[in-house]
């Protein structure tokens, strides 16, 4: 999928939202600083009824939002230094929520300490705008992909 601006990756964070089965869901996010992920996840976020600022979670690196739907909880893993840290952040919690929405940026720096991905989203710099590739590792992730394709 090709995006050729900032509003066509909010739209998509939008359709994305809709895209959304009941239930446990975690999206992996990779892409180059600056590739568009916390600009898709605004877009998914106002369109699950969050209402104020959406910022990437650099320095908490987990943001919490309490929305209609079920807990949304936003990681940006760039500046973990250890995937151990993680533990301290209580993650284990996290990942037991009940109807949780989990949106994962830089995973790779969690090592194995991460539920596996239902869907993966790469984001890569093109001349103009940016190429995304879905790859699903669940059926919940094969669903979104398909709604997403409509």
């Amino acid at each position: 999928m090709y995006l050729k601006d900032e509003n066509a990756t909010l739209k998509l964070g939008d359709k994305l939202a809709k895209s959304l089965p009941d239930g446990n869901v975690c999206i992996h996010l990779e892409g180059d600083l600056g590739a568009g992920k916390t600009t898709l996840v605004r877009g998914l976020l106002h369109a699950l009824g969050h209402q104020g600022h959406v910022k990437s979670p650099t320095y908490t690196l987990i943001e919490k939002y309490s929305l209609p739907r079920g807990p949304v909880f936003h990681f940006d893993l760039y500046r973990l230094a250890d995937p151990e840290e993680l533990l301290y952040l209580g993650v284990d919690d996290i990942f037991a929520e009940q109807d949780a929405l989990l949106i994962i940026e830089w995973p790779q720096q969690a090592g194995s300490l991460l539920p596996a991905p239902d869907l993966l989203i790469q984001l890569q710099y093109q001349p103009e705008g940016r190429e995304l590739q879905f790859q699903a590792f669940s059926a919940r992730g094969q669903e979104i992909c398909e709604k997403l394709h409509k």
